[in-house]
């Protein structure tokens, strides 16, 4: 059975800082304000696909890369 697709009205997106804010043109932007996923999209194509996470494995990843499990290449 597939899971369903949270509905995307009223998500507040943010891009990275990382990305030079909203100037910034190579980002993925993380949407806020749903309790039950973590909307992920392609900030050049925002009315493209979206992945969905689970709260708890999004900061799991947050906490990876904060801490440099994912080294530049």
């Amino acid at each position: 059975m597939r899971a369903a697709t949270p509905e995307l009205n009223g998500v507040q997106w943010h891009k990275s800082s990382y990305s030079g804010g909203e100037q910034g043109s190579e980002c993925v932007e993380v949407g806020k304000g749903l309790p039950e996923a973590v909307p992920v999209r392609d900030s050049k194509d925002p009315t493209g696909p979206v992945l969905t996470f689970a709260p708890a494995a999004w900061a799991d990843f947050v906490v990876a890369v904060r801490e440099g499990a994912f080294p530049a290449s």
